[in-house]
């Protein structure tokens, strides 16, 4: 009989031992001569059996033999699962049955030797399996049940490897270990070479940008604040780096990644996913777009097969450590952002471009010479005519093309447009105040009076709007970005650095505070109308004059009460939080 119980535990049952599929290997009921005891011990063996049976079905099903290799790389089982790291948790988990299949054969050899072998000596030999195989068959269990897939099948093995039972973590390690293989694969792959190797959709880096997804707080961000008609939305915007959410719309990258977080596991931080990221996006876009190597050089200095070395050593570890994985990764994005910042700052003239920038939206508000048509318009909009047609078309050089992206040069004409606005108004008024002059000898009556003291009203708030736009917000921020970029040789830090000034000005400038920015539009036009109707009207105003010059009085009036009231609810000058209630409101 122990050579039938050794047959069934290798997974050929019999007459004495049979199988049935809810069950598994069971101990026939017909045998008499079995004491109570011995199939209390038997059952117990049949349990480990079944369980071996198991794991070998499920390996054979999702590895199959070597021609069925492709298709189970690439298309789903029956079953639903699929992939490289299923085959490799496969080939852990068949590694794990070694022992297993070792101590049948002792087991044998054994019974060979002494034919009165008992079956307390079995159980004996394989206790160490009755506790191992039923914790590995929950981890198979989950994996099938719940169709873990890809690089959520190390986090599943690594969360049962956290337990307290040594043969159970040391097994688990094992089969973790050759799930880290794969990965390893995939990082070299995509840190060293800027190649993607993931056609089913199993890395934690994925083409294309992230889900997004409709947030949760979605009625929260909709919610008027109290401050001015600002929503949590608006506010969102206006604290936001990124600023503008529209940017892949509005001009998307010729090719994206980012994170597939639900394929990250929980022992490998967000903050080094990100640096795995980065790596990949420069070494991709060096790879794909540079048109000069032999002025470029390698991204990564000549040192891929030192760093493929080293990530072969960390996958030759028995065990995954987290500060020896960071610390390679962080060694490989600093060769990256170091010889970024070198052709950016040193080979590109990324100052000198910055200066050119600022100087022509200095130039917006301060003349309106040497500004061009855009290059193009949104297709959300309709394309504009006049002054709103005006804008800065740049031709970016690589590689400053992944610091001057299409969204990038969009927020700069945005900026642009608007300080040349605020310039064109300033211009007007102070046109408007040499006709003025030229006029002050004559007799003047109470319209007159009213005339010139809107205009005054106009003036003074356009000329504080535009040394604040100038001086505080264009000058200061620049002045700031010049330093941080000087105090680095990191390209990411560059970057951010970027960002935020970019950020700064959107916010700063009040065009993603959609109220105070519907406000000065509603002010600046304003404003041009009454130059108009001064311009048209150089005499005593008619009764239709009049009646416009009131109109406008009243619009200006509000408007500029309804701008201070909201620069007020967000702390800003607070003489106009005083004279809100008074400036531009007087009667004919």
């Amino acid at each position: 009989m122990i050579h039938e119980l050794l047959l069934a535990l290798s997974g050929y049952p019999g007459t004495i031992f049979t199988w049935n599929k809810r069950n598994g290997l069971q101990v026939s009921q017909d045998l008499p001569f079995l004491h109570p005891s011995e199939t209390s011990v038997l059952n117990r063996l049949c349990k480990m059996g079944t369980d071996y049976v198991r794991f070998a079905e499920f390996i054979e099903q999702h590895t199959g033999h070597v021609h069925q290799q492709e298709h189970y790389s690439s298309q789903p089982s029956q079953s639903g699962l699929h992939g490289i790291y299923l085959r490799a948790f496969c080939t852990g988990l068949n590694s794990m049955l070694q022992p297993y299949r070792h101590a049948l054969l002792d087991l044998e050899k054994e019974f060979l030797g002494d034919p009165h072998l008992s079956i307390s000596h079995v159980n004996y030999m394989l206790e160490q399996f009755q506790l191992l195989f039923p914790s590995v068959m929950v981890v198979v269990e989950t994996i099938k049940s719940q169709k873990i897939h890809g690089c959520q099948i190390l986090e599943t093995v690594y969360k049962h490897s956290c337990g307290g039972l040594p043969p159970v973590r040391m097994a688990l390690e094992k089969i973790l270990a050759v799930c880290h293989g794969v990965m390893y694969k995939q990082l070299a792959a995509w840190m060293l070479h800027g190649l993607l190797l993931d056609q089913s959709e199993e890395f934690f880096v994925k083409q294309g940008p992230s889900a997004g997804g409709a947030t949760a707080a979605q009625e929260e961000e909709e919610e008027d604040l109290g401050i001015g008609g600002l929503s949590g939305k608006q506010l969102r915007e206006l604290q936001d780096l990124r600023l503008i959410e529209e940017e892949n719309m509005l001009a998307p990258s010729l090719q994206q990644f980012s994170l597939r977080v639900e394929m990250l596991p929980s022992y490998i931080p967000v903050r080094v996913a990100e640096k795995i990221l980065f790596v990949g996006e420069s070494v991709q876009m060096f790879e794909n777009h540079n048109q000069s190597p032999s002025r470029a050089g390698s991204i990564l200095k000549h040192q891929e097969d030192m760093f493929a070395a080293e990530l072969h050593r960390l996958k030759q570890q028995p065990l995954f450590s987290l500060v020896d994985f960071e610390n390679l990764v962080d060694g490989i994005r600093s060769t990256v952002a170091e010889h970024l910042w070198t052709l950016m700052v040193e080979e590109s003239d990324l100052l000198g471009q910055l200066k050119n920038w600022i100087i022509m939206l200095a130039e917006a508000s301060g003349n309106r010479e040497g500004t061009t048509p855009p290059q193009e318009t949104s297709p959300r909009e309709a394309p504009p005519t006049g002054w709103a047609a005006l804008g800065l078309a740049y031709k970016v050089q690589w590689p400053l093309h992944i610091l001057f992206t299409p969204a990038v040069l969009e927020k700069y004409n945005v900026v642009f447009r608007y300080l040349l606005s605020v310039r064109r108004v300033q211009s007007e008024l102070q046109h408007c105040w040499a006709l003025q002059m030229q006029r002050k000898h004559l007799k003047s009556n109470q319209m007159d009076a009213v005339k010139w003291r809107l205009r005054n009203h106009m003036a003074f708030l356009v000329d504080n709007l535009q040394y604040y736009l100038q001086v505080d917000v264009l000058e200061s921020q620049f002045s700031q970005l010049l330093q941080q970029i000087n105090a680095t040789r990191d390209f990411e830090s560059i970057r951010l650095a970027h960002d935020h000034f970019l950020s700064n000005l959107l916010a700063q400038s009040f065009i993603l505070l959609k109220p105070v920015f519907h406000c000065l539009n509603e002010i600046l036009d304003l404003c041009h109308n009454f130059c108009s109707l001064v311009s048209q009207n150089l005499g005593p105003l008619d009764e239709r004059g009049a009646a416009q010059l009131d109109i406008l009085v009243k619009g200006f009036s509000c408007q500029s009460f309804l701008l201070f009231k909201i620069l007020s609810s967000v702390h800003y000058n607070k003489y106009y939080t005083q004279a809100g209630g008074t400036l531009g409101s007087f009667g004919l």
